[in-house]
């Protein structure tokens, strides 16, 4: 075996070099620049061949032997640098045939199962590196064309501007501002998509919806958005209008410590019985029950939208044999980015609606309405403090939509750059395409 070296003023020339020597086989093992120019490492195919064994060679060193490679005899080296030193698939592989060659048997040598493994694994990794590639570049085409479109436009600039300050997400500001009519100063502007907004804004509108129509609902979402205290306020509307007796509570709540004693509370209060259910079984046999009661309240356990308990909570939910209507509850004081991923681990077979909780608490609000929108959730209520029954309201989209633009703290960053206005652009992609906004009702 020959490793050659060939330099020359250019990579053409070079590569000349390397193919009238070696043939238009050889293979480059490295290459770097130079005073001279460029050098290249090359080795002949022959020499590449000699490398591996043979189909059927199998070598006979006992058990644990390192196995035989042919070659100049290699330096010693620590065990712990030679396992960091190794490629991740060589490991791998490695580590096969340790576990499927017993005591005593020969080293198997390379198969071509063994060599197809190692292809498939490199085939993955520069696939990933190909998706990573492009979405990048996605994204910073996302980005020119946003700043290629109406440059200088201080008025859609302006407006962009106060969306993101107030909490909506990029996509959806360039879906308003790309729909803005021309002509229109800062104020027009504004006003404008203060009507796109609440006319893409859905909410139930009437409280009859829920309390009249009654059935079964249970609440959703991440620990600490205010199931259980939410619960109880919808409890005290419904005993007000229709009396303790037409109501019932069911938590699942087993795994929070006191979780279930917090409704139990709030059910001796108001003069309802609280049922607690842990499984599918125990639901269905409740609901059972309960099916004269005109309305039921399911307040459901608590968990991050990353848990996988999520799922199963969703069949649990689906699998009852009665219909109930999932009401998600949306955090305001979280970021968009958050409720999106909320609103998608928590859909599972379709949600009825949202309930947006922690008003009070929120600086900006406008990303709660932006996942309410993208997912074309109906809002049923507002929740803006721990107050029982006081501090729930129907929600009013023209009201939230006025709040999330006007409410926020003079302080707010409004005054962002063109260019910082654009990364938000390219950043978020498409998101909006499956309920994207429709600029009807807009002056």
């Amino acid at each position: 075996m020959s490793i050659q070296r060939f330099v020359a003023a250019t990579s053409s020339e070079a590569l000349r070099q390397v193919r009238d020597a070696l043939g238009p086989e050889s293979v480059i093992l490295s290459n770097r620049t130079m005073e001279e120019g460029v050098e290249l490492l090359a080795l002949a195919r022959a020499d590449v061949a000699a490398l591996l064994p043979s189909a059927g060679e199998q070598t006979s060193a006992p058990a644990g032997a390192p196995l035989a490679i042919p070659g100049p005899e290699p330096e010693p080296v620590a065990p712990q640098a030679a396992a960091s030193a190794a490629p991740r698939s060589a490991r791998r592989l490695f580590s096969r045939w340790a576990s499927e060659s017993p005591a005593g048997e020969a080293v198997r040598s390379t198969s071509a199962d063994d060599l197809r493994l190692v292809a498939d694994e490199m085939t993955a990794s520069v696939l990933q590196e190909i998706k990573s590639m492009r979405g990048t570049l996605e994204q910073q085409l996302a980005g020119l064309r946003w700043n290629m479109q109406e440059p200088g436009d201080p008025v859609r600039e302006y407006l962009l501007q106060r969306l993101l300050a107030a909490g909506f997400s990029g996509p959806l500001g360039r879906d308003l501002v790309e729909g803005l009519p021309a002509g229109m100063g800062q104020e027009g502007a504004t006003e404008w998509a203060k009507a796109a907004l609440t006319h893409n804004l859905h909410a139930i509108g009437d409280e009859n919806e829920i309390l009249e129509k009654g059935g079964v609902y249970a609440l959703v979402g991440p620990t600490g958005v205010g199931k259980t205290t939410t619960t109880a306020k919808l409890a005290a509307r419904c005993v007000v209008r229709h009396g303790a007796s037409r109501l019932a509570l069911l938590t699942t709540d087993g795994y929070r410590i006191g979780g279930h004693e917090q409704l139990r509370i709030y059910g001796k209060i108001l003069g309802v019985t609280v049922h607690a259910v842990k499984d599918t079984q125990d639901l269905a046999l409740a609901l059972a029950e309960l099916r004269g009661k005109h309305i039921v309240l399911i307040d459901t356990i608590g968990m991050g939208q990353r848990d996988r308990m999520v799922a199963e909570q969703s069949a649990m939910l689906a699998d009852c044999g009665t219909e109930i209507k999932r009401l998600v509850l949306l955090n305001a004081a979280s970021n968009w980015h958050t409720l999106e991923q909320v609103a998608h681990a928590y859909r599972g077979n379709g949600l009825a609606g949202a309930i947006i909780t922690k008003l009070d608490e929120a600086v900006v609000t406008g990303g709660a309405l932006d996942v309410a929108m993208r997912h074309c959730l109906p809002l049923y209520y507002v929740a803006c403090g721990q107050r029982v029954p006081e501090d729930l309201e129907l929600a009013n989209p023209s009201a939230l939509v006025e709040q999330s633009l006007d409410g926020f703290p003079e302080a707010a960053p409004v005054a962002a750059s063109a260019e910082e206005s654009a990364w938000p652009m390219a950043a978020c992609g498409d998101v909006h395409a499956d309920c994207g906004l429709n600029e009807r009702g807009a002056p």
